[in-house]
């Protein structure tokens, strides 16, 4: 009986140690996936950010960071850049699906991921940073851009790899600057980004150069020809296959990867991260202000509707914040507060000078607003237009009930019964008693009146009505 108790004790021991999570650890590894699609901002920031923490929190194998973006700002490139590199996780970057593209910004954190890869039919590159702040250009403006830039590309690469001081002396064959000091210190910074990111990955680092001076594209293949990236794949089964057996360095360790046949889980976005793609938008901040501030101004001249002054605050906070995320210039964001003011006095006394004055700021600092442009990252006329038009009209249409409440003031207390009829009550020579407004006054008058006549009044004075028969008053406006 011993024996078998024994025997029955190392079964269940056995069994247990079968079924317990410690035993299935291995078996429960797993690809997470994040999808950044769409222009670079502070919400694939956030997103990419979630998505490592996930992925070092449930010890994942790999995190897949799928790439389809035109770019964006380089703040939050930077951040991404700087996350991935501490990441315990390795990250397989992932241009996909077909007919995406990483370019600019996605450019450079393709070539920080530990693995690089590339779907069929997709393109990475032109990565010239664009940091442009200011007025935004006027419609058809790209163009002038391009003919800088073909300008540029045609110069070739050993005058661009010349002498860095003198790039702001150079000269094209149209004997224009070949660019500012500024641009000049962007683009060599922006050069040595990648080089680091190309040394640091055994990528090519001469093509990551000629993608940030020239704005130079790679196709899929031809990308892995030059050996900007691992391999081509098809989809993340393929990618994980081919990824499998690499030795990565993951946070300054070694590690061989092993991802063939893992389970793929795509990590969504939350709800706060799709408000925030959605407000980061520098057009969408604007709106929310311009809400805003019509809202507020509508609660302070029609006190107790409480639903502008409730939509308008929130508006308003939402703009301000996402306006906080982003980099602006704080000169714009002064301007603007300036004109709400302005609006908001204008509002309380209507001056017209002061409401055309806060719109002329609020647009002004509207323009200048961002510091730095990005793809997906730019001022827009589409929408400064129409809110300037939109914000002039009301302007004018405020000034036209100005101008016509001074040119017909209001007329109370005495001045509101001129010309009010009134019943004689009782009368006698020159005076009497005369019933007005449902009150008993005293009247007098300065011509001869009796009772039963029709009259009107024509002056007030000390609670004493001067009163006039109304034919009289019909004969005098004839003459």
């Amino acid at each position: 009986m011993s024996f078998a108790r024994v025997a029955l004790l190392a079964v269940a021991f056995v069994a247990a140690a079968a079924f317990s999570p410690f035993a299935s650890a291995g078996s429960e590894k797993v690809a997470l996936s994040v999808a950044i699609d769409g222009a670079i901002g502070p919400a694939s920031t956030r997103q990419l950010e979630e998505a490592l923490d996930v992925a070092a929190k449930r010890d994942a194998a790999v995190l897949i960071l799928q790439l389809d973006t035109p770019g964006g700002l380089v703040t939050s490139m930077r951040e991404m850049i700087a996350d991935i590199l501490a990441s315990p996780v390795p990250v397989i970057g992932y241009v996909a699906p077909a007919g995406g593209h990483a370019a600019s910004a996605g450019t450079y954190i393709l070539y920080a991921t530990h693995i690089a890869a590339m779907a069929p039919g997709t393109n990475l590159g032109a990565a010239t940073p664009v940091e442009i702040g200011g007025l935004p250009s006027l419609p058809g403006g790209d163009n002038g851009d391009q003919k800088n830039q073909g300008d540029q590309k045609n110069r070739g690469d050993q005058k661009n790899r010349g002498d860095q001081k003198g790039q702001g002396d150079q000269k094209g064959e149209d004997g224009r600057p070949a660019g500012d000091a500024m641009m000049a210190k962007v683009t060599n910074d922006a050069v040595a980004l990648i080089r680091s990111l190309a040394e640091l990955r055994g990528r090519n680092g001469d093509w990551g150069e000629k993608a940030v001076r020239e704005a130079a594209s790679l196709s899929a293949n031809a990308a892995l020809q030059q050996h900007v990236i691992d391999f081509v794949a098809h989809d993340t089964t393929e990618l994980l296959q081919l990824a499998d057996g690499r030795t990565v360095d993951v946070a300054g360790k070694k590690v061989v990867l092993a991802t063939k046949g893992l389970p793929v889980e795509t990590l969504e976005p939350g709800w706060f991260i799709q408000l925030l793609s959605v407000i980061t938008d520098p057009n969408i901040a604007v709106i929310l202000m311009l809400v805003g501030v019509y809202g507020i101004i509508f609660e302070f001249t029609s006190p107790g509707a409480v639903a502008p002054g409730v939509i308008g605050t929130i508006c308003l906070v939402l703009g301000l914040y996402a306006l906080n995320l982003l980099p602006i210039n704080y000169t714009g964001l002064a301007l603007m507060l300036l004109g709400i003011a302005f609006l908001i006095i204008e509002a309380l006394n209507p001056t017209v000078l002061l409401g055309v004055s806060g719109v002329a700021a609020f647009l002004f600092g509207a323009a200048m607003l961002l510091r730095v442009e990005g793809p997906g990252f730019a001022m827009s006329w589409a929408v400064i237009g129409p809110a300037a038009a939109l914000t002039l009209g009301l302007a004018l249409l405020t000034g036209t009930y100005v101008w016509a409440a001074r040119r017909n003031p209001p007329r109370v207390g005495g001045e509101a019964m001129r010309g009010l009829p009134v019943e004689i009550l009782d009368w006698q020579g020159g005076e009497g008693h005369v019933l007005a407004l449902g009150e008993r006054w005293r009247a007098r008058a300065d011509e001869p009146i009796a009772a039963g006549d029709s009259v009107e009044v024509t002056e007030i004075s000390d609670l004493v009505l001067t009163v006039r028969r109304r034919d009289a008053a019909r004969n005098g406006a004839r003459q």
